[in-house]
C-alpha cells in the first residue's frame, strides 16, 4: 500500500489575539507580555490517501479553512506535524496573488513559477488556461483593469490546470456566470475521476460534497468528530446545523 498523500499527526494551530497593533509591537520585545489565544485546531491526525475525495464540513470557525491553509503553508502549525507528498493546487482565495501591474498572460507565468513549475511547463500549459478562462483580449491587459470575476476566473483556469496532486477548494466553485460555473464542476470532476487527484472540499453545501467526495470529515471547535462515508458525515453535520438553528430560536426567545 502507498504512502498516505497527506498526514496530519496530533497538530495543532493557536493564534495569539491582541488588543492592538501597540500590544503586538510591545509583545516582540517583551515576553511577559499577557495575549489572549484561540486554538483553531486542537490535536488533529488523520491520513488522506493519493486518489481520495474527502469533504470537511463544519459550522464557520470549526477549524476547516485553518487545515487547509496549513497544508498550503499559507500558516503552520503551533504543535504537531504535516506530511505533504504531491504538488498542491489551491483554490482558496481565487484573486490572491496577481500582480495589478502585469497582464493576465504575464501573472500566468508568475503564478506557474511560485507554484513550481518550469517555464517549459508554463509553456504548454498556456494555451489551455487561456481557453479555460475565456477573458478574450483581456488575457494581455494588466491585471487592475480587471473585474473581480475575471480575476477568479483567471486563478481558477490556472489553479485548476496546472497538473495538481492535490487539488484544495474552499468554497471557490461559484465563480463567475452560471455556464463558467458549470464548466468549473466538470473540470473538478475530470480532474478526481481521470487524472487520479486528490480532493479537500470545504464547502457549505451538502449537495456538492455528496457530487464530488466519498469521504467525510466534520469539524467543531477546532476538532474532527466524526470520519466516515460522506453520506453519514452529511447526516452528522445536518443534525449540527439544525440544533445551532434551534439553539438560536431558543435565545431569540429569551430576549
Amino acid at each position: 500500500m502507498s504512502e498516505p498523500i497527506i498526514e496530519f499527526k496530533n497538530v495543532s494551530k493557536r493564534y495569539k489575539l491582541y488588543s492592538g497593533n501597540r500590544q503586538k509591537l510591545f509583545s516582540i520585545f517583551f515576553r511577559n507580555i499577557k495575549v489572549k489565544t484561540k486554538d483553531a485546531v486542537k490535536n488533529v491526525s488523520f491520513q488522506i490517501n493519493r486518489g481520495e475525495a474527502v469533504a470537511l464540513l463544519g459550522r464557520n470557525g470549526a477549524g476547516k479553512s485553518t487545515i487547509l491553509k496549513m497544508i498550503t503553508d499559507v500558516c503552520f502549525p503551533t504543535e504537531g506535524e504535516i506530511i505533504v507528498r504531491g504538488r498542491v493546487s489551491a483554490l482558496l482565495e481565487l484573486t490572491a496573488g496577481f500582480d495589478p501591474e502585469l497582464t493576465g498572460r504575464e501573472n500566468v507565468y508568475l503564478r506557474g513559477t511560485t507554484m513550481g513549475l518550469s517555464k517549459e511547463e508554463i509553456l504548454l500549459l498556456e494555451p489551455e488556461i487561456i481557453e479555460f478562462a475565456d477573458i478574450d483580449e483581456y488575457i494581455d491587459q494588466p491585471v487592475r483593469s480587471y473585474s473581480s470575476g475575471m480575476k477568479a476566473r483567471l486563478g481558477f483556469a490556472i489553479n485548476a490546470n496546472v497538473r495538481p496532486e492535490i487539488l484544495i477548494i474552499d468554497e471557490a466553485l461559484s465563480v463567475g456566470d452560471v455556464n463558467f460555473r458549470e464548466k468549473c464542476l466538470k473540470k473538478v470532476n475530470q480532474l478526481i475521476s481521470d487524472e487520479d487527484v486528490t480532493l479537500l472540499l470545504v464547502t457549505h453545501s451538502t449537495n456538492m460534497a455528496k457530487q464530488f467526495c466519498k469521504r467525510g470529515m466534520v469539524l467543531s471547535a477546532g476538532k474532527i468528530i466524526f470520519d466516515g462515508t460522506v453520506d453519514d458525515a452529511v447526516d452528522k453535520y445536518d443534525d449540527i446545523m439544525k440544533k445551532a438553528t434551534e439553539q438560536k430560536k431558543k435565545e431569540a426567545l429569551l430576549k
